[in-house]
Protein backbone atom coordinates (compact mmCIF):
# COMPACT_ATOMS: atom_id res chain seq x y z
CA UNK A 1 0.00 0.00 0.00
CA UNK A 2 1.69 3.17 -0.80
CA UNK A 3 2.67 5.11 2.21
CA UNK A 4 0.25 8.38 1.27
CA UNK A 5 -2.70 6.26 1.95
CA UNK A 6 -1.14 5.30 5.48
CA UNK A 7 -0.33 8.89 6.61
CA UNK A 8 -2.33 9.71 9.65
CA UNK A 9 -1.95 13.60 8.84
CA UNK A 10 -1.93 15.01 5.17
CA UNK A 11 2.40 15.61 4.68
CA UNK A 12 1.41 18.13 2.07
CA UNK A 13 3.78 17.61 -1.27
CA UNK A 14 5.50 14.23 -1.47
CA UNK A 15 8.84 15.50 -1.89
CA UNK A 16 10.44 18.17 0.37
CA UNK A 17 13.07 20.55 -1.36
CA UNK A 18 15.76 21.93 0.34
CA UNK A 19 18.55 24.28 -1.36
CA UNK A 20 21.92 22.95 -1.00
CA UNK A 21 24.25 25.15 -0.60
CA UNK A 22 28.49 25.28 -0.17
CA UNK A 23 31.38 23.37 -1.65
CA UNK A 24 32.24 19.75 -3.39
CA UNK A 25 35.52 18.89 -2.37
CA UNK A 26 37.99 17.03 -3.69
CA UNK A 27 40.97 15.48 -2.01
CA UNK A 28 44.10 14.03 -4.23
CA UNK A 29 45.52 12.71 -1.36
CA UNK A 30 45.03 9.12 -1.28
CA UNK A 31 47.60 7.59 1.48
CA UNK A 32 47.27 9.31 4.42
CA UNK A 33 44.45 9.28 7.33
CA UNK A 34 43.89 9.73 10.79
CA UNK A 35 44.07 5.93 12.35
CA UNK A 36 40.91 6.64 14.41
CA UNK A 37 39.11 7.47 11.84
CA UNK A 38 39.82 4.45 9.43
CA UNK A 39 40.03 2.24 12.11
CA UNK A 40 36.33 3.47 12.62
CA UNK A 41 35.70 3.01 8.37
CA UNK A 42 37.14 -0.72 8.87
CA UNK A 43 34.72 -1.19 11.66
CA UNK A 44 32.03 0.25 9.42
CA UNK A 45 33.02 -2.38 6.53
CA UNK A 46 32.62 -4.96 8.97
CA UNK A 47 29.54 -4.46 10.58
CA UNK A 48 27.13 -3.73 7.96
CA UNK A 49 24.47 -5.88 7.79
CA UNK A 50 21.22 -7.27 6.15
CA UNK A 51 18.19 -5.88 7.97
CA UNK A 52 15.97 -8.60 5.84
CA UNK A 53 17.71 -11.33 7.39
CA UNK A 54 19.49 -10.02 10.75
CA UNK A 55 15.63 -8.91 11.76
CA UNK A 56 12.79 -11.98 12.45
CA UNK A 57 9.74 -10.18 10.62
CA UNK A 58 8.05 -13.46 11.33
CA UNK A 59 7.43 -12.16 15.21
CA UNK A 60 4.26 -11.03 15.30
CA UNK A 61 3.30 -7.73 16.40
CA UNK A 62 -0.22 -6.11 18.19
CA UNK A 63 -0.24 -2.97 15.88
CA UNK A 64 -2.53 -1.26 18.93
CA UNK A 65 -0.10 -2.34 21.92
CA UNK A 66 3.08 -2.41 19.83
CA UNK A 67 5.90 -1.47 22.62
CA UNK A 68 4.15 -3.08 25.71
CA UNK A 69 3.72 0.48 26.46
CA UNK A 70 2.35 1.37 30.75
CA UNK A 71 -0.56 3.00 31.24
CA UNK A 72 1.62 5.70 33.27
CA UNK A 73 3.50 6.27 30.17
CA UNK A 74 0.78 7.94 28.51
CA UNK A 75 0.14 10.93 28.79
CA UNK A 76 -3.36 11.45 28.76
CA UNK A 77 -3.05 8.99 31.97
CA UNK A 78 -4.85 10.73 35.07
CA UNK A 79 -6.94 12.79 33.08
CA UNK A 80 -10.44 13.15 32.48
CA UNK A 81 -9.88 12.11 29.02
CA UNK A 82 -8.61 8.91 30.10
CA UNK A 83 -11.11 7.87 32.10
CA UNK A 84 -13.61 8.34 29.22
CA UNK A 85 -12.14 5.97 27.03
CA UNK A 86 -12.75 2.72 26.53
CA UNK A 87 -10.22 -0.12 25.80
CA UNK A 88 -10.44 -0.05 22.84
CA UNK A 89 -9.28 3.90 22.38
CA UNK A 90 -6.71 3.29 24.57
CA UNK A 91 -5.45 0.78 21.87
CA UNK A 92 -5.94 3.38 19.47
CA UNK A 93 -4.32 5.54 21.44
CA UNK A 94 -0.94 3.44 21.60
CA UNK A 95 -0.89 2.63 18.14
CA UNK A 96 -0.80 6.69 17.21
CA UNK A 97 1.58 7.37 19.64
CA UNK A 98 3.98 4.64 18.92
CA UNK A 99 3.33 5.48 14.89
CA UNK A 100 4.34 9.16 15.44
CA UNK A 101 7.21 8.03 17.28
CA UNK A 102 8.36 5.27 14.98
CA UNK A 103 7.46 7.78 12.11
CA UNK A 104 9.87 10.65 13.42
CA UNK A 105 12.79 8.11 13.48
CA UNK A 106 12.04 7.24 10.04
CA UNK A 107 12.13 10.83 8.74
CA UNK A 108 15.43 11.46 10.77
CA UNK A 109 16.86 8.40 9.24
CA UNK A 110 16.13 9.66 6.17
CA UNK A 111 17.53 13.13 6.72
CA UNK A 112 20.83 11.53 8.43
CA UNK A 113 21.01 9.29 4.77
CA UNK A 114 21.24 12.59 2.78
CA UNK A 115 23.52 14.56 5.79
CA UNK A 116 26.21 11.91 5.50
CA UNK A 117 26.14 11.97 1.83
CA UNK A 118 26.84 15.50 2.10
CA UNK A 119 29.44 15.32 4.14
CA UNK A 120 31.15 12.45 1.54
CA UNK A 121 30.37 15.45 -0.52
CA UNK A 122 31.85 18.35 1.48
CA UNK A 123 34.17 17.16 3.73
CA UNK A 124 37.90 18.26 3.33
CA UNK A 125 39.78 14.96 4.04
CA UNK A 126 39.92 11.47 2.33
CA UNK A 127 39.39 9.60 5.87
CA UNK A 128 35.50 11.12 6.79
CA UNK A 129 34.88 10.65 3.01
CA UNK A 130 35.29 7.04 3.47
CA UNK A 131 33.39 6.62 6.68
CA UNK A 132 30.86 8.94 5.93
CA UNK A 133 30.23 6.24 2.36
CA UNK A 134 29.45 3.79 5.24
CA UNK A 135 27.26 6.02 7.43
CA UNK A 136 25.24 6.65 4.49
CA UNK A 137 24.48 3.16 3.53
CA UNK A 138 23.52 2.27 7.16
CA UNK A 139 21.32 5.49 6.99
CA UNK A 140 19.38 4.08 4.35
CA UNK A 141 19.37 0.49 5.91
CA UNK A 142 17.88 2.39 8.56
CA UNK A 143 15.04 3.92 7.04
CA UNK A 144 14.10 0.98 5.15
CA UNK A 145 13.71 -1.13 8.66
CA UNK A 146 11.56 1.91 10.50
CA UNK A 147 9.44 1.88 6.98
CA UNK A 148 8.91 -2.10 6.97
CA UNK A 149 8.08 -1.79 10.31
CA UNK A 150 5.45 0.80 10.12
CA UNK A 151 3.84 -0.48 7.36
CA UNK A 152 3.71 -4.34 8.12
CA UNK A 153 3.29 -4.14 11.37
CA UNK A 154 1.90 -0.77 12.62
CA UNK A 155 -0.07 0.09 9.27
CA UNK A 156 0.05 3.96 10.02
CA UNK A 157 2.27 6.93 9.72
CA UNK A 158 2.57 10.50 11.01
CA UNK A 159 4.29 13.59 9.02
CA UNK A 160 7.71 14.88 9.47
CA UNK A 161 7.34 17.06 12.91
CA UNK A 162 7.73 20.85 12.20
CA UNK A 163 11.20 21.25 14.78
CA UNK A 164 12.60 18.35 13.15
CA UNK A 165 12.07 19.50 9.79
CA UNK A 166 13.64 22.49 10.60
CA UNK A 167 16.58 21.47 12.29
CA UNK A 168 17.01 19.45 9.09
CA UNK A 169 16.84 22.37 6.80
CA UNK A 170 19.07 24.49 9.04
CA UNK A 171 21.47 21.89 8.88
CA UNK A 172 21.40 21.28 4.98
CA UNK A 173 21.03 25.04 4.13
CA UNK A 174 24.48 26.36 5.73
CA UNK A 175 27.52 26.36 3.54
CA UNK A 176 29.73 25.32 6.25
CA UNK A 177 31.21 21.88 5.57
CA UNK A 178 31.09 21.22 9.50
CA UNK A 179 27.64 21.62 10.11
CA UNK A 180 25.77 18.41 9.03
CA UNK A 181 28.40 17.07 11.17
CA UNK A 182 27.36 19.27 14.16
CA UNK A 183 23.38 19.04 13.27
CA UNK A 184 23.18 15.91 12.24
CA UNK A 185 25.76 13.47 14.00
CA UNK A 186 25.58 15.40 17.24
CA UNK A 187 21.91 16.87 17.88
CA UNK A 188 19.27 14.86 15.80
CA UNK A 189 21.63 11.11 16.08
CA UNK A 190 22.25 11.70 19.52
CA UNK A 191 18.84 12.73 20.83
CA UNK A 192 17.83 9.77 18.30
CA UNK A 193 19.93 7.78 20.16
CA UNK A 194 18.72 8.25 23.17
CA UNK A 195 15.26 7.89 22.41
CA UNK A 196 15.88 4.40 21.07
CA UNK A 197 17.43 3.37 23.89
CA UNK A 198 14.85 4.03 26.36
CA UNK A 199 12.52 2.51 24.07
CA UNK A 200 14.85 -0.62 23.44
CA UNK A 201 15.19 -0.89 27.28
CA UNK A 202 11.60 -0.75 27.94
CA UNK A 203 9.65 -2.43 25.60
CA UNK A 204 8.54 -5.81 26.06
CA UNK A 205 8.01 -6.40 22.64
CA UNK A 206 11.05 -8.40 21.08
CA UNK A 207 10.27 -7.16 17.46
CA UNK A 208 11.03 -3.26 18.18
CA UNK A 209 13.89 -4.30 20.56
CA UNK A 210 15.34 -6.12 17.96
CA UNK A 211 15.02 -3.28 15.51
CA UNK A 212 16.59 -0.39 18.12
CA UNK A 213 19.38 -2.60 19.57
CA UNK A 214 20.72 -3.40 15.96
CA UNK A 215 19.92 0.07 14.96
CA UNK A 216 21.59 1.59 17.90
CA UNK A 217 24.94 -0.47 17.18
CA UNK A 218 25.56 1.57 14.17
CA UNK A 219 24.48 4.65 15.63
CA UNK A 220 27.32 4.05 18.40
CA UNK A 221 29.85 4.01 15.12
CA UNK A 222 28.18 7.44 14.11
CA UNK A 223 28.40 9.46 17.14
CA UNK A 224 32.09 8.32 17.55
CA UNK A 225 33.12 9.85 14.21
CA UNK A 226 30.98 12.83 14.88
CA UNK A 227 33.14 13.71 17.84
CA UNK A 228 36.17 12.80 16.24
CA UNK A 229 35.90 15.11 13.48
CA UNK A 230 34.28 18.01 14.92
CA UNK A 231 37.08 17.78 17.94
CA UNK A 232 40.02 17.81 16.07
CA UNK A 233 38.22 21.00 13.58
CA UNK A 234 37.11 22.71 16.77
CA UNK A 235 40.56 23.12 18.47
CA UNK A 236 41.36 25.42 15.13
CA UNK A 237 38.32 27.59 15.05
CA UNK A 238 38.32 31.00 16.89
CA UNK A 239 36.15 32.12 19.81
CA UNK A 240 33.97 34.23 17.32
CA UNK A 241 33.60 30.82 15.14
CA UNK A 242 32.87 28.45 18.37
CA UNK A 243 30.56 31.08 19.26
CA UNK A 244 28.27 30.88 16.44
CA UNK A 245 28.41 26.60 16.52
CA UNK A 246 26.97 26.92 19.92
CA UNK A 247 24.05 29.41 19.32
CA UNK A 248 23.28 26.65 16.55
CA UNK A 249 23.64 24.35 19.14
CA UNK A 250 21.13 26.18 21.80
CA UNK A 251 18.20 26.89 19.49
CA UNK A 252 19.11 22.95 18.07
CA UNK A 253 18.61 22.12 21.63
CA UNK A 254 15.49 23.94 22.12
CA UNK A 255 13.71 22.74 18.42
CA UNK A 256 14.81 19.14 19.64
CA UNK A 257 13.45 19.28 22.96
CA UNK A 258 9.79 20.68 21.63
CA UNK A 259 9.96 17.84 19.13
CA UNK A 260 9.37 15.40 21.35
CA UNK A 261 5.73 16.26 22.66
CA UNK A 262 3.37 13.44 20.16
CA UNK A 263 1.11 17.19 20.35
CA UNK A 264 -0.12 16.09 16.66
CA UNK A 265 -1.72 12.64 17.71
CA UNK A 266 -3.59 14.27 21.25
CA UNK A 267 -5.10 16.81 18.15
CA UNK A 268 -6.58 13.63 16.09
CA UNK A 269 -8.17 12.46 19.45
CA UNK A 270 -10.43 15.80 19.49
CA UNK A 271 -7.78 17.97 21.85
CA UNK A 272 -7.39 21.48 21.02
CA UNK A 273 -3.72 21.81 20.49
CA UNK A 274 -3.32 24.36 22.84
CA UNK A 275 -4.33 21.94 25.72
CA UNK A 276 -2.38 19.18 24.13
CA UNK A 277 0.74 21.19 24.41
CA UNK A 278 -0.36 21.92 28.46
CA UNK A 279 -1.16 18.33 28.89
CA UNK A 280 2.36 16.84 27.23
CA UNK A 281 4.37 19.91 29.45
CA UNK A 282 2.54 18.54 32.68
CA UNK A 283 3.42 14.39 31.95
CA UNK A 284 5.72 13.76 34.73
CA UNK A 285 6.48 10.90 32.17
CA UNK A 286 7.48 13.07 29.28
CA UNK A 287 9.45 15.13 31.72
CA UNK A 288 11.36 12.79 32.52
CA UNK A 289 11.72 11.53 28.94
CA UNK A 290 12.82 14.68 27.58
CA UNK A 291 15.31 15.24 30.23
CA UNK A 292 17.03 12.08 29.36
CA UNK A 293 16.78 12.13 25.54
CA UNK A 294 19.90 14.53 26.27
CA UNK A 295 21.58 11.84 27.60
CA UNK A 296 23.77 11.57 24.41
CA UNK A 297 23.94 14.90 23.52
CA UNK A 298 25.34 16.75 26.28
CA UNK A 299 28.38 15.08 27.19
CA UNK A 300 29.11 14.61 23.18
CA UNK A 301 28.78 18.50 22.77
CA UNK A 302 31.36 19.25 25.92
CA UNK A 303 33.60 16.73 24.58
CA UNK A 304 34.23 18.52 21.08
CA UNK A 305 34.96 21.52 22.56
CA UNK A 306 31.48 23.42 22.67
CA UNK A 307 31.21 24.57 26.05
CA UNK A 308 30.92 28.28 26.55
CA UNK A 309 28.65 30.36 29.07
CA UNK A 310 25.60 30.60 27.02
CA UNK A 311 25.52 26.97 26.40
CA UNK A 312 25.92 26.23 29.52
CA UNK A 313 23.12 28.41 30.60
CA UNK A 314 20.84 26.23 28.29
CA UNK A 315 21.88 23.81 29.90
CA UNK A 316 21.07 25.19 32.92
CA UNK A 317 17.60 26.15 32.09
CA UNK A 318 17.00 22.79 30.65
CA UNK A 319 17.94 20.65 33.91
CA UNK A 320 20.86 18.75 31.84
CA UNK A 321 23.78 20.43 32.77
CA UNK A 322 24.76 17.74 35.38
CA UNK A 323 24.90 15.03 32.24
CA UNK A 324 27.74 16.80 30.16
CA UNK A 325 29.95 14.00 33.18
CA UNK A 326 28.30 11.31 31.12
CA UNK A 327 30.75 8.63 29.85
CA UNK A 328 29.67 8.78 26.47
CA UNK A 329 32.02 5.79 25.70
CA UNK A 330 30.89 3.60 28.29
CA UNK A 331 26.97 4.07 26.78
CA UNK A 332 28.16 3.57 23.48
CA UNK A 333 29.99 0.20 24.36
CA UNK A 334 26.97 -1.18 26.19
CA UNK A 335 24.88 -0.36 22.94
CA UNK A 336 27.13 -2.36 21.17
CA UNK A 337 27.27 -5.18 23.58
CA UNK A 338 23.42 -5.82 23.80
CA UNK A 339 23.25 -5.71 19.87
CA UNK A 340 25.85 -9.08 19.85
CA UNK A 341 23.92 -10.45 23.03
CA UNK A 342 20.73 -10.48 21.30
CA UNK A 343 22.61 -12.22 18.14
CA UNK A 344 23.81 -14.98 20.77
CA UNK A 345 20.44 -15.40 22.16
CA UNK A 346 18.85 -15.56 18.83
CA UNK A 347 21.78 -18.41 17.39
CA UNK A 348 21.94 -20.41 20.24
CA UNK A 349 17.81 -20.72 20.08
CA UNK A 350 18.41 -21.49 16.49
CA UNK A 351 20.86 -23.98 17.12
CA UNK A 352 18.43 -25.70 20.06
CA UNK A 353 15.73 -25.89 17.46
CA UNK A 354 17.99 -27.57 14.76
CA UNK A 355 19.61 -30.12 17.40
CA UNK A 356 15.59 -31.16 18.59
CA UNK A 357 14.74 -31.47 15.00
CA UNK A 358 17.69 -33.93 14.66
CA UNK A 359 16.99 -35.56 17.61
CA UNK A 360 13.45 -35.84 16.81
CA UNK A 361 14.39 -37.30 13.37
CA UNK A 362 16.69 -39.62 14.81
CA UNK A 363 14.20 -41.02 17.19
CA UNK A 364 11.57 -41.18 14.56
CA UNK A 365 13.93 -43.31 12.55
CA UNK A 366 14.19 -45.62 15.64
CA UNK A 367 10.57 -46.45 16.44
CA UNK A 368 10.26 -47.28 12.17
CA UNK A 369 13.11 -49.93 12.91
CA UNK A 370 11.06 -51.03 15.69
Amino acid sequence: MPTFDLYANDPGASHWQVPASGEARFSWEYDDGRDRLLALYQKGKDKQWDGLKRIDWDLEVDPHDPLGTPEEAMTLYGTPYWDRMTDRDKGELRRHFASWQFSQFLHGEQGAMVCAARIVESAPDLDAKFYSATQTMDEARHAEIYGRFLHEKIGLLYPINDNLRSLLGDTLRDSRWDMPYLGMQVLIEGLALAAFGMIRDTTTKPLPRQILAYVMQDEARHVAFGRMALRDYYRQLTDAELREREEFVVEGCYLMRDRLRGVEVLENFGIPRAEAEQLSERSEFLQLFRRLLFSRIVPCVKDIGLWGRRLQQAYVDMGVLELGDSDLDLLMAQDEEIAEKLDAERFAAEEKERVAEVQEAIEAGRRAED
